[in-house]
């Protein structure tokens, strides 16, 4: 018998948090700011999240909170190479 491990234990993901803006939009973000975007339903925000993440769903997080899209972030790998 082969023993495969769960994918959260062999692939690093990062953590996608989902949650609606202030004008009742969808958004999902990426916790670095890789990637993001606004969606007009829950379902639309989840399946993007998931295609982005390599379908891991526990490293998705819903937000009670407002969430508003920031794309003005730069991951900190890409601000340390233009800082260099």
């Amino acid at each position: 018998m082969k023993l495969v491990e769960p994918p959260s234990c062999s692939s690093p993901s990062t953590v996608v948090f989902i949650g609606q803006n202030r004008r009742g939009q969808w958004v999902a973000q990426e916790q670095n700011g890789l990637y993001g975007g606004l969606f007009v339903s829950r379902a639309q925000a989840i399946k993007y999240a998931l295609f982005e993440n390599g379908h891991h769903l526990e490293t998705i997080v819903e937000l009670p909170r407002e969430l508003e899209l920031d794309m003005s972030r730069r991951p900190q790998a890409l601000a340390d190479r233009r800082a260099a």
